[in-house]
Formats: C-alpha cells, sequence, structure tokens
C-alpha cells in the first residue's frame, strides 16, 4: 500500500459505485496515511488541529477527511455523517470545500494532465488492436443532477427530464482514464452547445495538436479521432456510428463502435454555489484516475492481438521539427488580423464531412475484415 499514491483512500469501484476502504476508520490508519494528512496539513492550515479561545482543541484533521470522503464515496449529506465525527453540518460543508480545493491543486497536473507522447502510444496501440487505428478515445456528455439549484436559475438549469443538472463533458480511454473533463454548462443545453464552448480542440486550431499517422483500408490519414454518438457533428475529429444499419458489416461495425463508446460512460449536489460543485467534480475525476492508476499495471507488456491486414502501428510526433532542428512555433490563438485566418482554415478542415464519411466506410471494411470472423 505505501507505493499508491493515495493510500489514505484506498478506493475501489463496485458495480458503478465507489465505496471507501475500512483503512479510513481513524482508530485504523498507519503511519503512511498520516503522512499523507500532512501533506493537506502543510498545505492549508485549515486542516490542523487549533486550540479555540478557551485553550480546548479542535477537531483532529482525521475527523474531517472521514466526514468528506465518506461523503463524496456515498453522495451521503451532512446530516448523514455528523454524528459518525461529531461535527457541526457547517463545518462539514466547509471541510468538504476546502479539501476539494486542496485534491485539486495538488493532484491536477497529474491527475488532469493532456496524454503524453507515451500515453498516446499506449491508447492508439490498444485501439488498433480493437480495430479502430487512430481512436484516442471516447467522448460524451453527462448531466450531474444540481438539487439544490437557486429559484432563479431553475429554467435554465432545468434538463429535459425537468431535473436541474450541470453538464459534464468528458474523454476517456479504454481503460475510463478520464483526459479531458469540461464542466459548468447549464443542464437545459445539449451536447452540441457543450461542444460550441469547450477547449477539447483548442490545442488543434492553434495547430499544437499531435500529429498522428496511420493506415485505414490502405489510405492514410493525418488526424485522431473520438468515437461519439448520433448527436455530435460529422467532423474529421469525430466516428459516429450508423443510424439505420442494414448490411453485415454496417451492423457489426455499429455493434463495435457503440460498445467501444461505452468506455466513457463507465468512468462518471447539494450545495448553492457552481464553483464549489466544479471543485467537488474535478476532486472526483481525480480520485478516478488514480484508482485506473491503481488498478491498472501500465508497466506490464502488453499483448496486442494479431492484426490479419498486417498494418503498421500508428506514428505519432510529440512536435514538428522545423529545417533548423528545432520545433516549429505554432501561432497563438487569438482573434485579430493575422492569425484569424490560420484558425478559420483549421476548424474547416476540422469540420471536413467528406473525411468524416469516407474514414467511416473504411473503418467499416477494416474491421470486417480484421474481426468479421468472430461474428459469424
Amino acid at each position: 500500500m505505501s507505493n499508491l499514491a493515495w493510500p489514505l483512500l484506498c478506493w475501489r469501484k463496485k458495480t458503478r459505485a465507489v465505496v471507501v476502504h475500512e483503512k479510513v476508520v481513524p482508530r485504523m490508519w498507519t503511519d503512511i496515511d498520516i503522512l499523507r494528512v500532512r501533506i493537506f496539513c502543510n498545505y492549508d492550515e485549515y486542516f490542523v488541529q487549533k486550540k479555540n479561545c478557551a485553550g480546548n482543541l479542535g477537531l483532529l484533521p482525521e475527523q474531517k477527511f472521514t466526514v468528506v470522503i465518506r461523503m463524496l464515496a456515498y453522495g451521503s449529506s451532512a446530516d448523514q455523517v455528523n454524528e459518525i465525527a461529531r461535527m457541526r453540518e457547517s463545518t462539514i460543508l466547509e471541510s468538504l470545500v476546502q479539501f476539494c480545493d486542496a485534491v485539486k491543486t495538488l493532484y491536477t497536473r497529474d491527475y488532469l494532465r493532456r496524454p503524453t507522447p507515451r500515453d498516446l502510444q499506449r491508447l492508439l496501440q490498444k485501439a488498433e488492436s480493437r480495430g479502430f487505428p487512430g481512436m484516442i478515445g471516447s467522448i460524451d456528455c453527462m448531466h450531474w443532477q444540481w438539487k439544490n439549484c437557486p429559484t432563479a436559475w431553475q429554467g435554465d438549469y432545468g434538463n429535459w427530464k425537468e431535473q436541474k443538472s450541470i453538464i459534464l463533458e468528458a474523454v476517456t480511454g479504454f481503460d475510463t482514464w478520464v483526459w479531458h473533463a469540461f464542466f459548468g454548462v447549464a443542464g437545459s443545453q445539449n451536447d452540441l452547445n457543450v461542444l460550441g464552448q469547450s477547449p477539447v480542440f483548442n490545442d488543434i486550431l492553434r495547430g499544437e495538436g499531435p500529429n498522428i499517422t496511420y493506415q485505414i483500408n490502405n489510405i492514410v490519414y493525418q488526424n485522431g479521432y473520438y468515437l461519439a454518438d448520433g448527436i455530435y457533428p460529422r467532423w474529421t475529429t469525430f466516428v459516429k456510428s450508423i443510424s439505420h444499419p442494414r448490411s453485415h458489416k454496417e451492423i457489426f461495425f455499429a455493434a463495435y463502435q457503440e460498445g467501444y463508446r461505452k468506455d466513457v460512460e463507465r468512468g462518471a449536489t447539494r450545495l448553492f454555489d457552481e464553483e464549489v460543485l466544479r471543485s467537488i467534480m474535478m476532486t472526483c475525476i481525480i480520485f478516478h484516475n488514480m484508482i485506473v492508476e491503481d488498478e491498472y499495471d501500465y508497466n506490464a507488456d502488453e499483448v496486442y492481438e494479431p492484426d490479419p491486414m498486417n498494418t503498421a502501428l500508428t506514428l505519432i510526433y510529440e512536435k514538428l521539427m522545423g529545417p533548423n532542428g528545432e520545433p516549429v512555433q505554432h501561432d497563438p490563438l487569438v482573434r485579430d488580423g493575422s492569425f484569424m485566418p490560420l484558425m478559420i482554415e483549421r476548424y474547416t478542415e476540422m469540420q471536413s464531412s467528406y473525411i468524416h464519411e469516407h474514414r467511416q466506410v473504411d473503418l467499416m471494411e477494416h474491421l470486417w475484415a480484421v474481426k468479421g470472423n468472430e461474428g459469424e
């Protein structure tokens, strides 16, 4: 347990629910757990046990962490856990806000990072073994219910289920690691509205996206893509299913695409402040990625399925190199007279439905050639 990035929590996923290990009980905490507590105490003095004006000692940091983790793990309210730790509800809510702020500050760089070249190579190799060369992950939006949404905002945040919610846009890989999270759009909007506000493709528009080269059905493509559902546009960055498949190849392709697209669905309040909700959501995603890191053996040798098409593995390049041997400096994403045409050109290229449709057909043929015998 000492090698875990977060031994204090020891979370495990059980049928889409996250439960807390018994080690979270204060009397069972080890020396390693106490060391992790000190990290938070050094970051924020709020967690340090202090004396009040009467000279009496206040709450232990273990008390605050216990109630916060129980709230995050079980979805409990403050009045459901106040008797466990003997704390007031206002103190519990304050501890939750401070804890989420600390987790976001300390662990965002490691657990909400963009994919490194090594990460991309692993994602692309796994995607190719599944029959989808060039696939980076799956993208989708999900609603997070906001029970105590202010009355004046309920019209904006009400979704089609007549619930008040906030939308999370997420991109996950085959191991359900969340590589992109955009949270905060009102629940009355749909996935296209969220995509229009999301920074998910900002790197591509800047010209800083990874240069990915792969071959499908003897045709070379230059950009990666995400698996998406039917509401997303026919862009080069998406591969969608077939709405009404007729032939055996179309049915086979739709089944595999919809099955692998579920990766993003396998990974995903009661306060008033939207910023607090965003902090809690990012904390939950960080914890989720910690679970994935703990349960998945990234150091093990990957064994990929043989490819009868004998296609080369996807090639990626971290940065384009210029003739002088130095990385090419990309243009900033700003709206002015000099850089705006370049941004519009990249945006128009990304929206090409011609490449989207032809790649879908090539993927269907490739998938049928590679895995068609398995479906018979």
